[in-house]
């Protein structure tokens, strides 16, 4: 049963199924903090536990699918959420039930396919990035991997931009698609519908980069809730991590 609102104004609302980081610089905590930033009520469903800090993940436990779901269905209960966002999801069985939920709800999801942490750990399965493709995928609005991820779900060598475009060609058959460009010089590569679009980024000298690919998918996602077109949204996103990592908290270092 949906709950009616009580706010005296409805705030726009988001939802992020992605793992906890207690150093709060990566996964749902950041998107949290993104979502703030700008001016959406953020909601929150915690799919793996990580023991971890910027500089190394400890452990690692996945939330039981079971109760991701009842995570999912208690907040579409009571709000009214179109877009969301996912980050780490870690094992097959997780990425079926958000699959499975995402079409009951008919949202519109931005996929940050995260498989390995900043600093190398592996956050991903067996087979996890055929299983992304065949199950997640194919009902996402947009997929937002870095070099090294693009390169997992396309087992295509990213050595230039060219590789880039390939690779979002590629991609382009699940869904929409951005590369970011952080690993290699700067600039993201979208695709939507078999366009290229080069959204020209700077290479910043800095340590304070752990989570920027969580808050990159979480800024598009704010933007696509603010009813911007999804080529504008990349390109604020893309702005707002480059002001990110210049002015983000640098007495830990790495963290973003």
């Amino acid at each position: 049963m949906y709950i009616e609102n009580k706010f005296k104004e409805e705030k726009p609302c988001s939802m992020t199924i992605a793992g906890l980081d207690p150093s709060a610089g990566a996964g749902l905590l950041a998107d949290l903090k993104t979502f703030q930033a700008h001016d959406i009520y953020a909601t929150c469903v915690c799919s793996t536990l990580t023991a971890q800090n910027p500089f190394e993940v400890k452990n690692v436990e996945k939330v039981d699918p079971s109760f991701i779901a009842d995570e999912i269905d208690m907040i579409m209960d009571a709000y009214p959420i179109k877009y969301i966002k996912t980050g780490v999801l870690y094992a097959n069985d997780i990425i079926k039930i958000v699959n499975k939920k995402v079409v009951e709800y008919d949202l519109s999801v931005i996929v940050d396919p995260v498989m390995i942490s900043e600093s190398g750990c592996d956050l991903s399965g067996d087979n996890f990035a055929d299983n992304l493709k065949e199950n997640l995928l194919k009902n996402a609005y947009l997929t937002t991997p870095n070099i090294h991820e693009a390169e997992k779900l396309t087992n295509m060598k990213i050595q230039t931009e060219d590789d880039m475009i390939n690779s979002a060609l590629k991609l382009n058959k699940y869904c929409n698609c951005v590369i970011t460009g952080g690993h290699l010089y700067g600039n993201d590569i979208l695709c939507v519908d078999g366009e290229i679009t080069k959204i020209k980024g700077n290479m910043i000298k800095s340590d304070n980069t752990h989570g920027t690919g969580c808050n990159y998918s979480a800024a598009i996602t704010s933007n696509l809730i603010h009813e911007k077109s999804l080529k504008q949204s990349c390109h604020n996103a893309n702005k707002y991590i480059q002001k990110a990592i210049m002015n983000g908290f640098y007495n830990t270092p790495y963290q973003f």
